[in-house]
Parts: C-alpha cells; sequence; structure tokens
C-alpha cells in the first residue's frame, strides 16, 4: 500500500474506518430467508455472529443469559461491578442519575476501587452457567493470572482476555508477565485475546494457540483511547489487516482457522456488514446494546478504561434507549437509523449481495467514498 508523506521525516498509510467504504452489489439477489448468519468458534454454535463486550453497562448474568437465549454469546465482565459488589444495582441506578461529567468519572474511579472478590467470580459464572446457555467471561492481561484459576474452575465455556491492545510479547522489569501462549496451552477451554490492529500483532497472537482475536482498540463510543494516548487504527483497514493474517497464518500452521473479531466501530447495522465484508467472523457489540431498555446501564454506557485510578482513556455517555435488546438484534425496527434490528440487516445486505453464508461474505466487494453523516 502506498505511504503517504507526512513530513521529511515520517511516512505513513492511508487507513480506512468503516464511515469511509461501503458494500458493492453484485449481479446476484436472493431472499433474505435462505441467508444464514451462522457462526461456530469451537464447539460452539451460535444464531447470531456476535459477542456481547464485557462492559457493566452492556452484560450483567441476566442479561448474558437472555443474550444467550437470543443466539448470541454475552461475555461477563470479571472485574466489573458484579464481582465488586453482592448487589450492584444500587450502584448502576446512581452511575446513570450523575448529571455532571467529571463527577461521573470521579465517581466511578471510586465504585470500582472495590476489591474484585474470587467467590463472586465463581458465583456469576455459575449463574450464567446453570441457565444452559454458552457461558463466557472475560479479564484483562493484568488479571487473568491472578483470577484465571476461579474462572476456571467455576466451569466457563469461553475464555476471553481483553485489554486495550494486547500482546503476545509484553515487557516488564516489574512483574513477571503473563506468558499468553503456556497460559492458552494449559487450558481446557477456547481462549479469544485482544485487541489487535496490525497484521504482525495479530499474526503473534494466533501463534499463541487462541481461538479468535479481538480486532480495535480506542474506537469504541465510551473511549478516549485517542485524545489520551494519541492511539487508534481506523477499523476497516484493521479488520483486513487481520483477516490477512489469519489467512497466512492458515498457510504457516497447516490449516488452522483463527477467527477474527471486530471489537469497535459496530455502532451501527451498516457497520457490522462492513466489519464482515473486510473479513470478520463476528463482531463484539457494545454501545448498540447499551441502547437497550433492558440494559444495566439504562442507556448510559462505559467501559473498564473509564475507571482507571491513574489515567481514564473512557467516559460515561448517554446513548438513550431505542427498544428491547431483543428488537435491538432482531427487530422489528422502530428507527431508520441503523440502531435496531442489526442481524435482520446484516442479513438483508447479504442477500442484497447475492451472498447466503458469512466466509462467503467476506469476499463481496468494497467501495471507498468520503465518510458520510449519520
Amino acid at each position: 500500500m502506498t505511504e503517504i508523506e507526512i513530513g521529511r521525516g515520517k511516512r505513513g498509510r492511508r487507513a480506512y474506518s468503516f464511515d469511509d467504504i461501503a458494500v458493492v452489489p453484485s449481479r446476484r439477489t436472493r431472499d433474505p430467508k435462505e441467508v444464514s448468519i451462522a457462526w461456530q468458534i469451537d464447539a460452539y454454535r451460535f444464531e447470531l455472529p456476535f459477542l456481547a463486550a464485557p462492559m457493566d453497562s452492556v452484560v450483567s448474568p441476566a442479561q448474558a443469559i437472555a443474550i444467550g437465549q437470543l443466539g448470541g454469546l454475552g461475555v461477563l465482565n470479571l472485574e466489573g461491578l458484579w464481582t465488586r459488589y453482592e448487589d450492584p444495582q444500587p450502584l448502576l441506578d446512581e452511575i446513570a442519575t450523575i448529571s455532571d461529567e467529571a463527577l461521573a468519572t470521579r465517581r466511578l474511579q471510586e465504585i470500582y476501587s472495590a476489591p474484585i472478590d474470587p467467590e463472586l467470580i465463581k458465583q456469576r459464572i455459575k449463574e450464567v452457567r446453570d441457565s444452559g446457555v454458552v457461558t463466557a467471561a472475560a479479564l484483562s492481561p493484568q488479571r487473568t493470572a491472578e483470577f484465571s484459576k476461579a474462572v476456571v474452575d467455576a466451569g466457563v465455556d469461553v475464555f476471553v482476555i481483553r485489554g486495550t491492545t494486547v500482546s503476545a510479547e509484553h515487557v516488564s522489569g516489574a512483574a513477571e508477565p503473563l506468558n499468553l501462549k503456556q497460559f492458552i496451552y494449559e487450558l481446557d477451554v477456547p481462549v479469544i485475546v485482544g485487541g489487535c490492529a496490525t497484521y504482525t500483532a495479530a499474526l503473534h497472537l494466533m501463534r499463541t494457540g487462541a481461538a479468535g482475536v479481538l480486532v480495535g482498540f480506542g474506537g469504541g463510543a465510551a473511549h478516549t483511547t485517542r485524545n489520551v494516548l494519541g492511539i487508534q487504527v481506523p477499523m476497516a483497514t484493521a479488520v483486513a489487516d487481520v483477516a490477512a493474517a489469519r489467512r497466512d497464518y492458515m498457510d504457516e500452521s497447516g490449516g488452522r482457522y483463527v477467527h477474527v473479531i471486530a471489537d469497535g466501530g459496530v455502532g451501527y447495522s451498516g457497520d457490522l456488514a462492513k466489519a464482515i465484508a473486510c473479513g470478520a467472523d463476528a463482531v463484539m457489540i457494545g454501545a448498540a446494546l447499551a441502547r437497550g431498555t433492558d440494559a444495566p446501564g439504562k442507556g448510559f454506557h462505559w467501559g473498564m478504561e473509564a475507571v482507571h485510578e491513574e489515567l481514564p482513556r473512557g467516559k460515561r455517555v448517554n446513548l438513550g434507549t431505542v427498544g428491547s435488546t431483543a428488537e435491538i438484534l432482531t427487530g422489528p425496527s422502530h428507527t431508520p437509523d441503523g440502531t435496531m434490528n442489526l442481524f435482520g440487516a446484516l442479513r438483508r445486505a447479504m442477500a442484497t449481495t447475492g451472498y447466503s453464508e458469512l466466509k462467503e461474505f467476506q469476499r463481496v466487494e468494497v467501495t471507498v467514498n468520503p465518510a458520510q453523516p449519520r
């Protein structure tokens, strides 16, 4: 790809967000009823190709169960309120009532300063597992070694290691870093790890034995990573680069397939279709689900980046509500802006362009066009 001269001492690639591209219709169309959007990771098959982001505003144990029953995978945040407090509902209610944003950040830091209870980790996972849905839970790389035994002992089905950016090689002179390859090798459950946003970083994560990699950092609705750290990679380019790493890793490994999951920038149904078109197998959704009338955050949305005690890289945002989680995922929609019936829209996008399977739709033609206003 051609590099652009930023100045005499620096060059950079032109990269694209989902807003910068569009899917191109082909010569064939088909009936949306003939389209399958199911996907499978390891032994687990899902009717909807998405994971609900491990954020307290999006996934509670009850919501993880509901999302599983709707055909998706709800990922519980094991460093959130549900593993720090026996009953976090009063605190969720309080977060939704703070009017001043600066006060909201300070209060979030105070609330999340309570210690994580390993017994609550086991209790929350058991609650989801007992419902019969596939159970997924997430830890940050910094907390994985400390709490992973409690997670595995509780019987989690899918383990997610999620951070702003996760590398296969973390250098630290202060503490023994997590040996990701050894950790994954010793686990009996599939591991999804990320985020990453470059070909090289993704290839190294795939070599650790991960079942899936999360693509993206700094692009979520509640993140301020670009403002605070200056770090961001536009998602269309990031997903396409990581999909290329998957293809090359398949050749290198003799056919081992690692799932690519777009994590960030998927706020509307059209973004979802474009993520798959760029090579994603599934998406991780946060903000879109936070708009649910039954979401734990009551229309407010924040991530763990927002509660960091020294350098918050996120904020609490008021997204409002549009409908129930079921309506947001599978309709019917009552809005014309792509915030509801996300997967009905994906199915129709695939039908309009003539594709019947997700992996086929990854080959659809896309065009680059100036970002359009929402």
